[in-house]
């Protein structure tokens, strides 16, 4: 019986709940804050400072997820793992780090963020379940952070509000301002290279032409003609005849 109880008593007494709950980073305003497959989150300082022995994980989850995951589970189990979610799973842990790597006061100059989604090497890799791979789609997704004590968990924060991640415009939604499809554009444009590139093609054969090498006549001098004067006979005036 005393064993039992002994088991039971982590789950009665539940974990310490810490704030605040994690957030995008907007200060300072970074590129690329939310991307197709990424984003940044402020890291935890000094949210789990009373707790020195722990490990700090990241967990990330869709709609079920956030319901459904129990803070028992172990990181870098089959039910937790990244290549996993969110088809078989519906929430995976990552992003682990001591209290070492969150000082508490964060330091001052320091650009201290978690970009989630940012490891591409791993992300088909069952071996590496605690992979910090690229999110599959645009959302929503929930985060929280969880702190272990070995495998114990022992304070976590509340979820996240729903992130949304950016996904691509087809080329007939964009705006081109002047009432023309993109497809449109795009044949003018490819009409407007190949014009150029006819244009630089007959320059250059005018320019070739020009020089002596693209049938060019040889014209020669023609001898001078020399007009020989001959002087006739003179022709003298005959008497005139007498009468």
């Amino acid at each position: 019986m005393l064993p039992l109880l002994l088991l039971l008593l982590p789950a009665v007494h539940g974990i310490d709940r810490v704030g605040p709950e994690p957030t995008l980073t907007l200060d300072p305003p970074l590129e690329g804050l939310v991307t197709a497959s990424t984003f940044v989150l402020n890291q935890p300082h000094c949210v789990f400072e009373n707790y020195s022995n722990a490990v700090v994980w990241l967990v990330v989850a869709n709609n079920m997820g956030t319901s459904g995951f129990n803070n028992s589970m172990k990181p870098g189990t089959p039910e937790t793992a990244f290549q996993g979610f969110p088809d078989k799973v519906s929430a995976y842990m990552t992003l682990n780090a001591t209290l070492g790597s969150y000082p508490c006061p964060k330091p001052s100059q320091d650009i201290t963020v978690l970009r989630v989604g940012s490891e591409t090497s791993c992300a088909k890799d069952a071996t590496r379940p605690t992979c910090n791979g690229p999110l599959p789609g645009p959302g929503p997704y929930w985060v929280k952070f969880l702190a272990l004590e070995g495998s114990v968990p022992v304070a976590e924060t509340d979820w996240s509000v729903p992130i949304m991640l950016r996904t691509a415009k087809p080329s007939s939604s964009i705006s081109t301002g002047s009432g023309q499809s993109a497809g449109m554009i795009v044949i003018t444009t490819i009409l407007s290279i190949l014009f150029a590139i006819l244009l630089a093609g007959l320059v250059a054969m005018l320019v070739f032409c020009g020089s002596d090498s693209c049938g060019s006549s040889t014209f020669s001098k023609s001898d001078s003609v020399t007009v020989r004067r001959y002087n006739t006979h003179h022709v003298y005036d005959q008497p005139a005849a007498r009468l």
